[in-house]
């Protein structure tokens, strides 16, 4: 497959009737940042877990740095680090002894422990704290311990899994900083996200999942490039209004708007030239925007236009999804 340090190909799982994955392909090359962008029940997380060995595929292979996620499973659980959605570590445990549990757990040297355990501490801004009991840490301090911890053995791959869930801003961009460190000192980093600001922030590379199939696979800036250079929001006050603005400008533009509530949105390659056109027509049928926005496209314009629906908001819902989640928390829970 390749020196790519993740190799996916042809990648499938099922679960009876229920297909989670259906041939996702990807290479993540060596000490870059690999986002895995998709909504809930995209598929994210059973790659993930495929990867780091929790769970086999139904068909396809996978690799991690050249060994086969069934075939070599111990030895890829040697050369990974994982930090699930959901916080690993003791919280009747300190930081500090929680790290030097899993440094025991994962067989790092017995004299290497312990500055190990310090190291990370003071690497994670954590050293102050590294003597309190976790239950004591905040959300935000509980993130970074959990992200320490999947680090001690000093892993050359990464695995985050909806790392900055329910982070405050502040800590959000404390653990992007983090990641950038570790794959300036070589380390190669695979995240899910449904935060396109974070991809787009972190990420060399994009692989777009929806229903468990590749929809997209490109650096963030050629996604983004796909839409036109300008996104424009006209917020029109009310739904019955943007429907009326939205009837006038197709008919008069020959280009009809993505309407959200009482907001339209347009995207183009002349976003200054259209803008004129715009205000023009609004103006000339008496239905002048309340409000006036004019952006760069984001990633999350880019899986709007590519699935029909934002991240946010899952796509219909496979028959026996539900069945799937089940059995997904089943087997991670074992």
């Amino acid at each position: 497959m390749g020196s790519a340090a993740i190799s996916v190909a042809g990648l499938t799982k099922r679960y009876g009737s229920v297909t989670a994955l259906a041939g996702v392909e990807f290479d993540v090359a060596p000490g870059t940042v690999f986002g895995l962008l998709g909504p809930n029940g995209a598929g994210k997380s059973t790659t993930i877990r495929i990867l780091t060995t929790i769970i086999r595929p139904s068909g396809g292979r996978a690799e991690v740095l050249g060994r086969d996620v069934v075939r070599d499973a111990r030895a890829v659980r040697r050369l990974i680090g994982l930090a699930g959605q959901f916080a690993a570590v003791d919280p009747n445990l300190t930081g500090r002894e929680n790290l030097r549990l899993i440094g025991r757990l994962t067989q790092v040297p017995r004299e290497r422990i312990r500055p190990r355990a310090a190291e990370l501490l003071e690497r994670f801004l954590l050293a102050e704290a590294g003597d309190r009991p976790v239950r004591t840490y905040s959300g935000g301090m509980r993130r970074r311990l959990d992200v320490a911890a999947a680090l001690v053995a000093d892993p050359p791959v990464l695995f985050l899994d909806e790392p900055t869930t329910g982070l405050d801003p502040q800590s959000r961009n404390a653990l992007w900083a983090l990641i950038r460190e570790l794959v300036a000192d070589g380390t190669t980093v695979l995240l899910t996200t449904q935060y396109l600001e974070e991809a787009d922030r972190v990420a060399a590379r994009v692989v777009v999942i929806d229903e468990g199939r590749i929809i997209a696979d490109d650096a963030p800036a050629a996604l983004k490039a796909r839409l036109g250079d300008t996104v424009i929001e006209l917020s029109m006050g009310d739904g019955e209004r943007a429907a009326s603005a939205a009837a006038a400008l197709t008919s008069r533009l020959g280009t009809a708007p993505e309407q959200e509530g009482p907001l339209l949105r347009f995207t183009a390659q002349d976003g200054s030239r259209l803008l004129i056109d715009i205000l023009h027509v609004t103006e000339g049928i008496g239905l002048v925007p309340r409000a006036v926005a004019v952006r760069e496209p984001s990633l999350d314009d880019v899986f709007l236009a590519l699935t029909g629906h934002r991240t946010g908001v899952p796509g219909p819902a496979a028959p026996g999804a539900e069945q799937q989640v089940e059995v997904d928390q089943q087997v991670e829970a074992s």
